[in-house]
């Protein structure tokens, strides 16, 4: 009989791996050999092992955006994770109808919302041994990923976190004169410019600047915008500026952390 409270193994079972691992090196396929040794009916999808090294805010922006589009039940692995063998805690914890695996740095707290329950990972039956100080993601991550898919109880996978370490949110700021001041927290493989800013917070007619550039363009789509540059509402909600056929970040010369002017238009 299938434990409560756990995800379904068999051949449903689903793990999700982000990192900011790359591909050149094993440590990505040691991690899944480790997790198909211990649930070997698992699914392994990957959602990224490119997030830039130690950078686990990109990694939480990442996780967030994934998140919901992951079965019922799911269990993503998360790991970036500068502090790998200091006090910070190991958790696990399950949220929304899936459950999420990583290090207590911040990574896992977006997807993280009023329903979450979270352990910390202290059992040392749902671990390898011995643990290593630097590859967590070897021994205590990907071990209690396969275990929840197997049907271990959250609970079983140790005490539980009363708290957990929330990175603050990043979100555009109103100025006096009321614009808004948008930032740009991503820059995807493609060059645009993705705001912290939500389509619904756009005004009727915004009119945008950017790196001294005035009157950028509202648009539907790539194809809309043409050769130029475009603002336009992506895939997962946020406002983003983008140059079809090109990269707006080299265009512009900007990157993650430049300020974008949104006005309504007169």
């Amino acid at each position: 009989m299938k434990r409560a409270n756990a995800p379904a193994a068999g051949p449903a079972a689903l793990a999700a791996l982000l990192t900011d691992f790359g591909t050149d090196d094993v440590y990505v396929g040691v991690m899944k050999a480790v997790l198909l040794g211990i649930c070997p009916s698992a699914r392994i999808v990957d959602l990224t092992h490119a997030i830039p090294p130690q950078d686990v805010r990109l990694g939480a922006l990442a996780l967030a955006d994934a998140a919901p589009y992951l079965p019922a039940g799911a269990v993503a692995v998360a790991v970036v994770d500068p502090g790998v063998g200091s006090a910070r805690a190991a958790l696990a914890a399950r949220a929304g109808g899936r459950y999420f695996v990583g290090p207590d740095n911040g990574l896992l707290s977006w997807c993280l919302g009023a329903d979450a329950e979270a352990v910390r990972l202290e059992e040392p039956r749902y671990r390898l041994a011995p643990v290593s100080d630097t590859f967590h993601g070897r021994d205590v991550f990907a071990p209690a990923a396969a275990h929840l898919l197997n049907g271990v109880p959250l609970a079983a996978l140790g005490p539980p976190a009363e708290s957990w370490l929330r990175l603050e949110r990043p979100a555009p700021t109103r100025r006096p004169d009321g614009a808004l001041e948008a930032h740009v927290i991503a820059v995807d493989r493609f060059g645009n410019l993705i705001l912290d800013l939500a389509r619904e917070e756009l005004p009727a007619r915004p009119a945008f600047e950017v790196a001294g550039r005035p009157a950028v363009r509202l648009v539907r789509s790539y194809a809309e915008a043409g050769d130029g540059l475009a603002a336009l509402g992506g895939s997962f909600g946020r406002v983003e500026l983008a140059w079809p056929n090109g990269s707006a970040a080299s265009v512009l010369g900007v990157g993650i952390g430049a300020t974008v002017v949104v006005r309504a238009a007169p």
